[in-house]
């Protein structure tokens, strides 16, 4: 009875295990973030990373040179957020720089209060500085087909003063229907100041 039980696990197992294996190694190619060439036209890439990048940079810079000049920066930090946040597309998690007491926005409306004022009492219009010039420095950066996030720290000079202020930051992006790179994850601080 032993010998049968014995006999009967062996042919499983040599027949389990491999189709385990096999399986596994399967997944682990699908997951594997360097795509196959027929596939990967369609697939995001780092230069498509640092042009939101850029874009939002510049986007930003915009915002408070509209602000200064008497331009209509609502409109235009409106259609920032729309352009470039996932807003319309689903979920984004965005958690911004100098917020504490609605420190995250889940809401395209907040979003854009975050940035030029509005419907969070606490916000006083980061865009609206104003910033004569925004940098991205990436730490770096994972990037699949469909979806991508990078990490590292963004400078902002002030248009006032020169000074630059290093912020770190952590995006996301995904591509939406159109092919567009939108971003569904934005958190950002101020790097840690240990007290003395």
């Amino acid at each position: 009875m032993k010998m049968r039980t014995l006999g009967r696990l062996k042919i499983l197992t040599s027949i389990l295990i491999p189709s385990i294996l096999a399986t596994a190694c399967a997944e682990n190619i699908a997951s594997d973030t360097t795509v196959p060439p027929e596939t990967s036209k369609n697939c995001i890439t780092k230069e498509q990373v640092t042009s939101i990048q850029n874009t939002w940079a510049d986007s930003i810079v915009a915002i408070g040179k509209a602000y200064k000049d008497g331009g209509d920066y609502k409109a235009l930090a409106a259609k920032t957020v729309d352009d470039l946040y996932g807003y319309d597309e689903g979920t984004v998690l965005f958690k911004p720089t100098k917020a504490s007491e609605g420190q995250f926005r889940l809401t395209e409306k907040d979003a854009v209060s975050y940035f030029v004022k509005g419907v969070v009492s606490e916000d006083q219009g980061f865009a609206l500085q104003p910033w004569s010039k925004v940098r991205f420095e990436n730490a770096g950066m994972s990037i699949a087909c469909s979806d991508a996030v990078a990490m590292g720290n963004y400078y902002f000079t002030d248009a006032n003063t020169n000074k630059e202020v290093k912020v770190e930051y952590t995006f996301g992006y995904r591509k939406n229907s159109d092919g567009n790179l939108l971003i569904d994850l934005h958190h950002s601080s101020l790097p840690f100041q240990p007290t003395k």
